[in-house]
């Protein structure tokens, strides 16, 4: 068991262990030679991509005006929504692209083929992208950098033809060496086609009869949502809520872009403990795909679930709380800064006092005016002026009355000086024949 340090106790840190500010984000270099105006935007628009995205939209639209959907094509829609939103979540990016657990062979060949079935490319392209968005992210090596636009983020990079070169590099040679991932990368359009849509489709037919609806909902209105949804993590969650753990760049932790994205808005956890297999790591935050996971090395499918640190965990947070707090404090008055402070003898406070009708107390070394609190001593005027050019620090203290903390508070306002040793008591030790005013004990009523 860890020995608690006592509450004074400050750890050190290294330069670099220090806490940075967040960075200060520079407007991105355009990503391409010239102004895109909407005469030469068709130079570098990724047609597969514009055809792809943007006509799985329309036609499922056009199911929905004329198509009636059965409860069961309902039913299956959702199963599949889930099913292959999952591919990509528990596949995709927490086996794959985070190596945050490992997967035995049913459990991986079912994930790869649910994961060609949300239609987003193969696991060795998705996740090369988003090792790299790791890597640089905001920057302008970053895939889909937040600092580019909600826009871009969610969907204009696909767009668009972007050199190779403008794009962070990542080491994927984890996947290259993978027998499966291989031969997903080369199956890829095949397994699109069959697990994007004939499959979807096919069961609807067989199952029910409702081949036309098992088209327009469970394959491609379906496949609408889960893109969207996927999208939302390189979108939303780089801009809606707050960062718990880190604010140095933009992933943000929100429980609606959890809810959206099977579990993925605990983003801003997940960027700072990108190998863990949780994105949420509380009981009650909604994150279905660690739920799965779990299941599944329940049943012995997966295997080595990695988790950070609970120590390092509370670490970030604290370490955020305690900034928000410093943020907190700094739009407040405190009162001219001991350090600042001149410094006094003893006699020139007792002089200041005696000689010059200053309103000085002094309490744990520090001298302060209290001219214009007199009247308003919740305790009376007169306990002050009896305080007047004396060290009040044992009365103050519990010796008259224990002052309250709003107490301490308010006096920090009065600073005006410290004294030379700490205080009359030391101040004699250093001068036995020094004279004392005001030596007379103060009494209670």
């Amino acid at each position: 068991m860890a020995t608690p340090l006592p509450p004074s106790f400050v750890v050190p840190a290294t330069q670099t262990e220090t806490r940075r500010d967040p960075l200060q984000h520079e407007e991105l270099p355009p990503l391409f030679p010239e102004k895109i105006t909407i005469f030469n935007i068709w130079r570098y628009l990724d047609y597969k991509h514009v055809l792809g995205l943007g006509l799985t939209p329309l036609i499922a639209l056009y199911g929905l005006l004329t198509t009636e959907i059965q409860t069961k094509t309902l039913i299956w829609s959702i199963i599949y929504y889930y099913a292959t939103g999952l591919g990509i979540t528990a596949g995709y990016h927490r086996l794959w692209a985070h190596r945050a657990y490992n997967a035995g062979p049913a459990m991986s060949f079912v994930l790869a083929l649910l994961g060609a079935g949300a239609v987003e490319g193969s696991i060795k392209w998705w996740s090369r992208g988003h090792r790299a968005h790791h890597r640089w992210t905001d920057t302008e090596k970053d895939p889909y950098s937040a600092h580019r636009g909600l826009f871009f983020s969610h969907i204009g990079w696909m767009l668009i033809k972007r050199p190779g070169w403008k794009i962070g590099h990542a080491d994927v040679d984890d996947l290259n060496k993978s027998k499966l991932v291989q031969w997903q990368h080369k199956n890829y359009l095949p397994l699109v086609l069959i697990m994007g849509v004939v499959f979807p489709t096919v069961v609807a037919g067989l199952g029910w009869g409702d081949w036309r609806g098992g088209y327009f909902y469970a394959a491609i209105l379906r496949l609408v949502f889960v893109h969207h949804a996927t999208f939302c993590v390189n979108s939303l969650a780089h801009w809606l809520g707050d960062g718990p753990f880190d604010d140095r760049h933009s992933p943000r932790d929100h429980f609606i872009t959890a809810f959206v994205t099977l579990g993925e808005g605990y983003h801003n956890f997940h960027h700072q403990f990108p190998q863990d297999y949780r994105n949420a790591i509380r009981f009650y935050q909604y994150d279905p795909t660690k739920w799965v996971i779990a299941l599944c090395a329940f049943f012995g499918l997966a295997t080595h679930l990695k988790t950070f640190p609970e120590n390092e965990v509370r670490k970030g947070q604290l370490q955020m709380i305690e900034k928000r707090v410093l943020e907190k404090k700094t739009k407040l008055q405190w009162g001219t800064p001991i350090a600042d402070l001149p410094i006094l003898s003893f006699e020139d406070f007792q002089h200041a006092c005696k000689n010059d009708n200053k309103k000085w107390i002094l309490l744990e070394g520090v001298v302060y005016d209290v001219a214009d609190f007199m009247t308003e001593h919740p305790g009376g005027e007169k306990y002050l002026k009896m305080g007047v050019g004396k060290d009040m620090t044992a009365a103050f203290n519990g010796g008259m009355y224990d002052h309250s903390n709003a107490a301490r508070n308010l006096l920090s306002l009065m600073r005006v000086a410290v004294v030379e040793y700490g205080g009359e008591v030391e101040a004699q030790k250093k001068n036995p024949s020094m004279p004392i005013y005001g030596t007379d004990h103060v009494k209670a009523e």
